[in-house]
């Protein structure tokens, strides 16, 4: 079953450090890449959770934060530590130099947050934290996401199906009108001549040789049996359990080709209309391969 490029996953994993907590979102790309977020003192897994992350995921951008919410930290988990002695130190120096120097005003906390050692990272919450915890938490949310990608698949796949059928009832249509049109073209051929002898009697074998050479330029045959491979070949794609994307982009690339030869030897209103119907459901088929993984 194919699956979708967009998706989402998340997943929490519990520390002697805190609680890790990983959350990934992906769309369509024609090939794998990764935009990360890591938390203070995770930076250094960055390479390794990219390649957990390829593992799962071989097609499609994704977008993953990976961040440790620890005791006593704010609750978006940025690991930020308050030096509340020392803050309190700064108002009593600055308090004495106000009245030393008989200066106006007081100490506020927009004067305090000047003091950039005042607040500060906790690193060693981070380096607590093994490769193991975060290859965990990565590759759970992850699957979360495959998950979902996986149910959207079906959806796609649903959808795909319908603008197969579509093409094939326009297929049939065509096969059916081909003959047609060369009866179509004989008559009127006739007739035009006839018309132009004045009562001189047919050369019926000429007509047949004019109707003759028309038939192989008009052929289509070779066309519709291509494009009835192509869509064969498509549907058992779907199934093949295997990133599909790009190939099923080959397939519908193919399919426009046979459509396009198809309408350059109509010469006929039915034909032309059964081709623009193929190629608005071959059309439809490329917007929604483009979300194929």
């Amino acid at each position: 079953m194919i699956r979708s490029m967009t998706g989402y996953g998340e997943a929490e994993h519990q520390t002697p450090a805190g609680r890790l907590r990983a959350e990934v979102r992906t769309v369509n790309h024609r090939f794998f890449s990764a935009n990360l977020r890591m938390g203070r003192g995770l930076e250094r897994f960055e390479p390794q959770v990219r390649e957990w992350l390829r593992a799962h995921l071989p097609r499609g951008h994704a977008h993953c934060s990976v961040r440790l919410e620890s005791d006593g930290e704010r609750a978006d988990g940025t690991g930020l530590r308050i030096d509340a002695d020392r803050a309190r130190q700064y108002v009593q120096a600055l308090r004495d130099l106000k009245q030393a120097l008989g200066l106006a005003g007081d100490v506020d906390l927009s004067m305090l947050t000047r003091f950039s050692d005042i607040l500060a990272w906790d690193e060693e919450v981070g380096a607590a934290i093994e490769a193991e915890d975060v290859q965990h938490v990565t590759e759970a949310a992850a699957r979360a996401t495959v998950l979902m990608r996986e149910e959207e698949g079906r959806r796609l796949a649903d959808d795909l199906e319908e603008r197969l059928r579509g093409i094939e009832n326009a297929i049939v249509m065509v096969g059916a009108r081909a003959p047609q049109r060369l009866v179509v073209e004989r008559d009127r051929m006739r007739r035009v001549v006839s018309e132009l002898l004045e009562g001189i009697p047919l050369d019926e074998e000429r007509v047949h040789r004019e109707i003759a050479m028309l038939a192989e330029r008009w052929d289509v045959s070779e066309e519709l049996v291509r494009l009835r491979s192509h869509i064969d070949l498509f549907r058992s794609t779907l199934t093949s359990g295997e990133p599909v994307g790009k190939r099923l982009s080959f397939l519908i690339q193919e399919m426009n080709r046979e459509a396009n030869t198809i309408g350059s030897k109509a010469n006929d209103a039915e034909i032309e209309h059964s081709v623009i119907a193929i190629k608005d459901e071959i059309e439809r088929l490329r917007e929604q391969v483009e979300n194929v993984e």
